[in-house]
């Protein structure tokens, strides 16, 4: 009789493939990885803390987002209480330039070196780019030497062009989720459509962010997919959210992602990306709690949002900034991002 086939530990294949060469895993092999049993992930947090140690450094980068405009949002993305086709709580709202440049000054007071001005559009019009160039020009006025990054939804490649010309140096547009899992998700606009900004952005020489939410119906094939599809685009960062099931949407009765499976996405996510920014961002703090979240900075995470998300409360910004002092986890000085 022959003898069945030794069985391969991905860890151990990771330890060697990413942490020793730095090439991300492939999508059958973060599909094991999300397939790992719970006692396995101490392991999987330690190897992908290492890899991050290794491929990008002890430095942590903190940044604050600020919606110019909320609400009333064309689109019919199922997560989002600011889509206008559902009956969330959320309204139409626009921040004027005093309070773009106030959330802009509290936001470097934390530390943060990126500040994010984001909109609940399909694509941003006249209005919302000349807005966008006031505020930016406050800001600098202010003496606020933040990183500035958008969030404006889709572009033209005439729009990638005046957001460069703003000093606008990362954008950020998610892809969401994996493309075969996107039509169930979004039905308004295309994954498609969403890549063909990405790539303009890239190639404009603007920095790319591009993440997306854990936990919209997927499975766990189709969050490898995903990651691998992110590794494809080569982000600079790649912001990782927990769904939120926010009262009004079509999501709000999905279950919250469960502290080991979200465990489990940092640690595959980090394999898969071993050198870009990793950042923590929406539903962390439904998802971990605090002792998930110190988790989750040991397994790969090298980059957080202080404060509070767009319709969420997020933790008080200094808990987190105490957090990255108690794990002695240097921020990044703003020049080593410009």
């Amino acid at each position: 009789m022959t003898a069945a086939p030794e069985q391969v530990d991905v860890l151990g294949v990771a330890r060697e493939q990413v942490l020793e060469r730095g090439v991300g895993l492939s999508e059958e092999q973060v599909l094991e990885v999300l397939r790992l049993p719970d006692e396995r992930i101490p392991d999987l947090l330690e190897l992908a803390h290492a890899v991050r140690m290794r491929w990008c450094g002890p430095e942590v980068e903190v940044e604050g987002i600020v919606s110019l405009k909320t609400g009333g949002c064309p689109e019919d993305c199922h997560f989002c209480s600011q889509s206008g086709q559902f009956p969330s709580p959320v309204r139409s709202a626009w921040l004027d330039i005093p309070g773009l440049v106030k959330a802009a000054r509290q936001t470097a007071e934390t530390g943060a070196t990126e500040f994010c001005i984001v909109a609940a559009v399909r694509g941003p019009d006249k209005r919302l780019l000349s807005q966008v160039r006031d505020g930016i020009e406050a800001i600098r006025e202010d003496g606020n030497d933040i990183q500035i990054a958008c969030s404006l939804g889709m572009l033209t490649q005439e729009q990638v062009d005046e957001l460069v010309a703003m000093g606008v140096h990362r954008y950020n547009h998610n892809l969401e989720t994996a493309r075969s899992h996107f039509p169930n998700v979004v039905t308004t606009h295309s994954w498609e459509e969403r890549w063909d900004t990405l790539t303009m952005i890239r190639e404009a020489g603007m920095e790319v962010c591009c993440g997306g939410i854990i936990g919209m119906g997927e499975t766990l094939a189709q969050r490898a997919e995903f990651a691998v599809q992110l590794a494809a685009l080569e982000p600079d960062e790649v912001p990782l959210n927990f769904l939120i099931p926010n009262p009004g949407t079509p999501y709000e009765n999905y279950p919250v992602v469960e502290g080991p499976d979200a465990l489990r996405a940092v640690g595959a996510f980090r394999l898969a990306l071993p050198r870009t920014i990793l950042r923590f961002a929406g539903g962390r703090e439904l998802t971990f709690g605090d002792l998930g979240a110190k988790q989750g900075m040991l397994g790969g995470v090298n980059a957080i949002i202080v404060g509070n998300y767009l319709t969420n409360l997020g933790r008080p910004a200094q808990q987190d900034l105490d957090m990255l002092t108690e794990l002695s986890m240097p921020i990044k000085e703003l020049g080593k991002t410009l």
